[in-house]
């Protein structure tokens, strides 16, 4: 069947369709298409008229148009306005997109370093330009640049935070910085600002799955600790009833940490160009693999119940609080009440002797690095406590040392534990052509330290001025107004003179400030630690104001570098019985000589101790007995405890 346009009806517009009007025609021979745009509308001719706006003519359409573009490119609305629209983008931007957030971050944190870094380099290098007419000119222009730019570093770190503060805190520990570096730096170890309550119960809904107030009684808001990584809140724990610490996490850590690490490889990589001498690189290579173990607090427990385990058969007053609850961002244990462990006042108002506490603390670690060969790698005052023994203690004295903050910790091979050893008591030894080339060589196999960098390796070794043999004739470093040691042994209390030659020796010798970064370069990382563990103990003994002879310390080391090599030697002849299947008479020998070595040289330094031991008491009894001449009992008492007897009310 044919079909037809009448079989479907069509809308009336199309019936309406027809042919366009003579006029329009003429008028216009081509209609402006819709996608010119303005430009089109303006197409009409002469007197053409728009159908829907019949009044208004080419004329006053063409003027109404040009007042619109004119609107737009006026300037008091232009620019406003793109002002309004970029900053509209900006927080879209910073709040969805993670890469612009991070390189807003970036370019801030990396202005604050840019105003700190340049101008510290200019100053050095204006500074090494000119002039001095004498060498105490020379090391005052020096004392003076190394605190001007340790001055402006600690304001960026601070305005930045996070990383930075971690960075800072590093080099307050390295003793081979210049000291104006050291003591400007040393404020971070406490200085840190504090993540707001709002956002931590965020971070612990987040964590825990619950509110702060569901877990915790009596929590409280104030921190008692703020470190660059986390803080710490003290509160009473629903579930056991207990009094707990509680450390949380900075919650804008994670997000920051890989932005300050990228800043941080982009300072010291400006350092390097500024200064191609001072290498600090390996800095940031052991931020960036070390951070990440100390951001998870799951790793840091694990870490205290392994050093509480190696402890448990030691005769010890230290002492890891109890891990109750750990996530990768909360930590929740055991809460001690204490004082720093170089609080005088604390020591003093609990009877508790200065002495014995710094020869403990130099007990504690020196069982870490000899003998356990796994160590705290992040000491400082801060994380080390003091308290009167509880009752069932097992503490030796009147008092337990509570050790702190277990995010970070470093093993040594049981080699280099061995020749580290062996270093230390060949320093112990008279000096001698032998023992020189045993000290020289251990320094190689401990910290890949060759003869020409190895008096400075031997200063932050010991943190005094080499000992004698240790520079060649011709290149011995400051004044001859103090006496080198032959030995550690031989050291003094440290003068006055010989501070000053240690101070200025690396201003003085040409070359002696690029020894002192190439050694930073070369020592391993573990070797590097255990200096800082070094320099702790040292400088405990110091703010202690002990009164025994600081070589006290070092003979305490020495007393578990003997143990160490025993028990090397112990291992090795008895493998090689193992091997040989029977035991001979040379083997028998070996042994019997290695474990007379052993006592000998450890009744010998038990003797030498217990000799300093009663000079110290000596000093201190003479101090109660001025005390108690000045100020009655209570001055004889400050007296004997290292405190001022004037500020005795």
């Amino acid at each position: 069947m044919p079909v037809s346009l009448k079989h479907f009806p069509l809308p009336q517009w199309f019936h309406n369709i027809g042919p366009r009007q003579p006029v329009l025609q003429v008028q216009q021979k081509r209609l402006p298409s819709p996608l010119n745009g303005l430009r089109g509308l303006a197409a009409p001719r002469r007197g053409f008229r728009n159908p829907a706006h019949p009044h208004q003519t080419p004329g006053k359409l063409q003027k109404r148009l040009k007042e619109q573009r004119k609107g737009w490119r006026n300037p008091w609305i232009f620019y406003p306005g793109c002002a309004v629209a970029l900053g509209v983008v900006g927080v879209l931007g910073y709040e969805t997109n993670e890469p612009f957030r991070h390189t807003i971050l970036a370019v801030g944190r990396c202005s604050r370093i840019a105003a700190a870094a340049v101008p510290s380099a200019v100053d050095y290098k204006v500074m090494m330009s000119k002039s001095y007419d004498s060498e105490e000119a020379l090391d005052q222009a020096w004392s003076d640049c190394h605190a001007r730019s340790a001055t402006r570093v600690l304001k960026a770190l601070l305005a930045n935070g996070g990383v930075f503060i971690k960075m800072g805190q590093h080099m307050s520990s390295l003793i081979v910085l210049p000291k104006e570096w050291r003591e400007t730096m040393r404020p971070l170890q406490d200085q840190c600002e504090a993540t707001s309550l709002e956002d931590l119960e965020k971070l612990f809904v987040s964590d825990m799955g619950m509110g702060i107030s569901e877990l915790f009684d009596d929590f409280d808001p104030n921190p008692i600790g703020v470190a660059s990584l986390a803080q710490v809140h003290v509160a009473s724990h629903r579930p056991t009833g207990r009094r707990v610490a509680v450390k949380l996490q900075h919650p804008h850590l994670a997000e920051f940490c890989n932005v300050d690490m990228e800043m941080v490889d982009v300072t010291l990589g400006w350092i390097k160009y500024w200064f191609p001498d001072f290498e600090f690189s390996w800095l940031a290579d052991e931020m960036r693999t070390n951070l990440p173990k100390e951001m998870d607090f799951i790793h840091e427990a694990r870490n205290a119940e392994r050093a509480k385990a190696d402890f448990t058969n030691v005769v010890t007053s230290m002492y890891i609080p109890e891990i109750i609850t750990a996530t990768k961002r909360v930590l929740i244990m055991e809460y001690i009440q204490g004082a720093r462990v170089d609080d005088l006042k604390y020591l003093a108002d609990h009877n508790i002797d200065r002495n014995k506490v710094s020869i403990e603390l130099s007990r504690i670690f020196s069982q870490m690095v000899f003998n356990n060969g796994w160590f705290h790698a992040d000491p400082h005052p801060g994380n080390l406590l003091i308290r009167p023994s509880p009752p069932k203690s097992k503490s030796p004295y009147n008092f337990e040392i509570v050790l702190l903050d277990h995010g970070l910790y470093f093993d040594l091979e049981p080699q280099l534990r061995v020749n580290y050893s062996k270093l230390w008591l060949s320093l112990m030894e008279p000096a001698s052509p032998e023992v020189i080339e045993d000290r020289r060589r251990y320094a190689m196999l401990v910290g890949n330290i060759g003869p020409d960098l190895y008096p400075v390796f031997e200063a932050a070794l010991t943190g005094r001025a080499a000992l004698e043999g240790s520079w060649d004739e011709d290149e011995t470093p400051g004044d001859s107004s103090f006496s080198r040691g032959s030995s550690i042994v031989d050291l003094h209390k440290q003068s006055t003179a010989e501070v000053e030659a240690i101070r200025n020796a690396v201003a003085k010798q040409d070359g002696l400030l690029l020894s002192v970064f190439d050694v930073l370069r070369r020592v391993p990382r573990r070797v590097l630690m255990v200096l800082k563990l070094n320099d702790l103990t040292r400088g405990l003994d110091h703010a202690l104001m002990t009164t025994h002879s600081p070589v006290r310390v070092f003979i305490e080391h020495a007393k578990f570098c003997i143990w160490a090599v025993w028990q090397d030697d112990r291992r090795r002849l008895s493998e090689t019985l193992r091997s040989r299947g029977l035991l001979s008479i040379s083997l028998f020998r070996d042994w019997f000589k290695s474990w007379w070595k052993y006592e000998v040289k450890y009744i010998q330094l038990v003797c030498y101790e217990a000799y300093l031991d009663f000079a110290g008491w000596k000093v201190q009894r003479k101090a109660w007995l001025r005390g108690l001449w000045q100020k009655g009992l209570q001055g004889a008492r400050d007296a004997a405890a290292g405190l001022p007897v004037a500020q005795t009310p």
